[in-house]
C-alpha cells in the first residue's frame, strides 16, 4: 500500500506538469486500462467522516494486477458516456483480515468536463460524473448509485492517465455502501488526421494537405508566416505588406512585379529608376543622366550644324539654315528685289557637293509659294582650266540645277539656265578655299 501512495503522488506530479487536451469530438472514443482501491463505510459512519478518516489509511483493497478497465464515448458540449468494470480481493471489511471474498462492478456513468465551465486551465482536466452500477460483493450483488470526480491529463493527442474516485450507494443491504478509487492509462482513439499534420479534419481547413495548427492545418511552404491560399508567392518567403512576396530592392515594388528587381525604383515605372525623369527608365535610357524624348531612346535630340532646328526635322542637318526654311539656307534678298543662293559643285563636274540636295529642296518649297515668279540660274567655275570649257562647265553646271527642280515639279517655263564660265568670281581664284567658293550656280528670283 505504501508503494501505492507514492505511485500515486508521483503520477499526480507528472499530471501537473502536462499540459491537456480532454477527450472531445476530433477523439471521441476512449479505453482505459487500471487498477482501482476500495474502502467500504463501517456500519454507522457518515460519507464525509469515512473519506476523511481514511485517506492514506490502510484499509483500502487493492488487487496488484490491472483490475478496472472502461470504455467512453465522448457526446458532445463536454458530455461523455462511460462503461466501466473492475474487480477486487476484499481482505478489509471493517477490520484488518476480517474478511476474504471478491468484488466486482459493472456501470454505466454519464461524464461531465469541467473545463466547459472554467475554461481551457492548459494542465488540468477535472471531470464529475453520475451513474448507475451492478455491484457484487461476497456473493451479494445489487443496484448501486455513483457519484464522484476525476481528472485526466495527455501526454498525446492519444495517450494519457485518469484518475477517478467516488461513493457507491445502494438501494438495499445486501452490499454495503463504500468508496473506490482508480487510476490508469487512457487511450483515445477515433479522430480522422487525412494529412497527419495534427490538425483534426474536422478543424482542418485543407485536409488533405500537411499544414499548421496556427493556420486550421493549413500549409505555409516558404515559412513567412502567410499561408499559402493568402500567399502570391507560395514558395518564397516575403513580406505581409506584399502578400507575401518578396521585395529584395525594397522600393514597394513585389519581385514578381518588379521589372528591376535588385535596383530601387518607382512603382509608376515598374519598379525600375528613371534618373533623369524623362519617363523613359534607366535600363532602357541611352542617356540616363540627360534628359530625352523617349522616341530618341531617352536621348535630346542632336542639333549638329547648330542653327536651332533639330536635325530630326532638319532638311539640311550639317549647313546652318533658317526654321522657316526646314533648317536649309534661305534665299537672301537683295537690293533689286531678287532672291539668289550659291549652289556648290566638285571640282571639275557638274555633281553638287554633299547637302546641295538639301538645300535645293528648300528652294522647291519657296518656288512653289511663289508660284507666279521665274527664276534664272546662272552657272560659275574657278579659273582652272581654259575659259571655252569652263563656259562649257558652268552651262552643265546650270542645267543640273535647272533638271533636279523640274524632277520635282517646277515648271521648266519658269526657269532659265545659263552659263558664265569663270568670268563671275565671288572670291579669289588664287586660293583651295576661294576657287571651291566659284564654283556654283546661283538661282535668282524675279518679282
Amino acid at each position: 500500500m505504501k508503494r501505492l501512495k507514492l505511485a500515486v503522488i508521483a503520477l499526480f506530479t507528472l499530471f501537473m506538469v502536462n499540459s491537456v487536451n480532454a477527450q472531445d469530438e476530433n477523439n471521441p472514443w476512449a479505453v482505459g486500462f487500471g487498477v482501482n482501491v476500495v474502502d467500504f463505510y463501517s456500519p454507522n459512519a457518515a460519507f464525509i467522516d469515512k473519506a476523511l478518516d481514511h485517506i492514506g489509511s490502510e484499509e483500502w483493497n487493492f488487487l496488484p494486477s490491472i483490475s478496472r478497465i472502461t470504455a467512453e464515448k465522448y457526446l458532445e458540449k463536454g458530455f461523455s458516456l462511460q462503461l466501466a468494470g473492475s474487480i477486487n480481493k476484499i481482505t478489509y471489511l471493517y477490520e484488518a483480515d476480517d474478511s476474504d471474498f471478491l468484488y466486482y462492478a459493472v456501470g454505466l456513468n454519464v461524464k461531465y468536463d469541467l473545463n466547459n465551465l472554467f475554461g481551457d486551465t492548459g494542465w488540468f482536466d477535472p471531470f464529475v460524473y453520475i451513474g448507475g452500477e451492478y455491484v457484487s460483493a461476497n456473493a451479494e450483488g445489487e443496484g448501486m448509485l455513483g457519484t464522484g470526480f476525476g481528472f485526466n491529463t495527455w501526454f498525446n493527442d492519444n495517450l494519457g492517465l485518469s484518475f477517478q474516485h467516488g461513493s457507491k450507494y445502494g438501494f438495499s443491504d445486501k452490499v454495503e455502501n463504500h468508496i473506490q478509487s482508480s487510476l490508469g492509462l487512457l487511450i483515445k482513439f477515433g479522430g480522422t488526421d487525412t494529412d497527419g499534420d495534427g490538425v483534426y479534419d474536422k478543424n482542418d481547413a485543407c485536409p488533405e494537405v500537411p499544414g499548421l495548427e496556427e493556420f486550421n492545418g493549413c500549409p505555409d511552404a516558404d515559412g513567412d508566416g502567410i499561408k499559402d491560399s493568402d500567399d502570391a508567392c507560395p514558395n518564397t518567403a516575403g513580406l505581409a505588406a506584399m502578400n507575401g512576396c518578396p521585395d529584395a530592392d525594397g522600393d514597394g515594388v513585389a519581385d514578381k512585379d518588379d521589372m528591376c528587381p535588385d535596383v530601387a525604383g518607382t512603382k509608376a515605372n515598374k519598379g525600375c529608376p528613371d534618373e533623369d525623369g524623362d519617363g523613359v527608365v534607366d535600363k532602357d535610357d541611352k542617356c540616363p543622366s540627360v534628359s530625352g524624348p523617349a522616341a530618341n531612346n531617352g536621348c535630346p535630340w542632336p542639333d549638329t550644324d547648330g542653327d536651332g532646328v533639330l536635325d530630326k526635322d532638319d532638311k539640311c542637318p550639317n549647313e546652318a539654315g533658317v526654321a522657316s526654311n526646314s533648317g536649309c539656307v534661305e534665299f537672301k534678298k537683295v537690293e533689286e528685289g531678287t532672291f539668289e543662293t550659291p549652289i556648290l559643285f566638285n571640282f571639275g563636274r557638274a555633281t553638287f557637293k554633299a547637302g546641295v540636295t538639301q538645300q535645293l529642296d528648300g528652294m522647291i518649297g519657296v518656288m512653289n509659294e511663289f508660284v507666279d515668279s521665274e527664276f534664272d540660274i546662272n552657272g560659275h567655275t574657278d579659273s582652272t582650266g581654259t575659259k571655252a570649257y569652263n563656259m562649257y562647265l558652268s552651262d552643265k553646271r546650270a542645267n543640273a540645277v535647272k533638271d533636279y527642280l523640274v524632277e520635282n515639279g517646277v515648271k521648266a517655263s519658269r526657269l532659265t539656265a545659263k552659263g558664265f564660265g569663270e568670268s563671275q568670281p565671288i572670291a579669289s581664284n588664287s586660293t583651295a578655299a576661294g576657287r571651291a567658293k566659284n564654283r556654283r550656280v546661283e538661282v535668282k528670283a524675279n518679282n
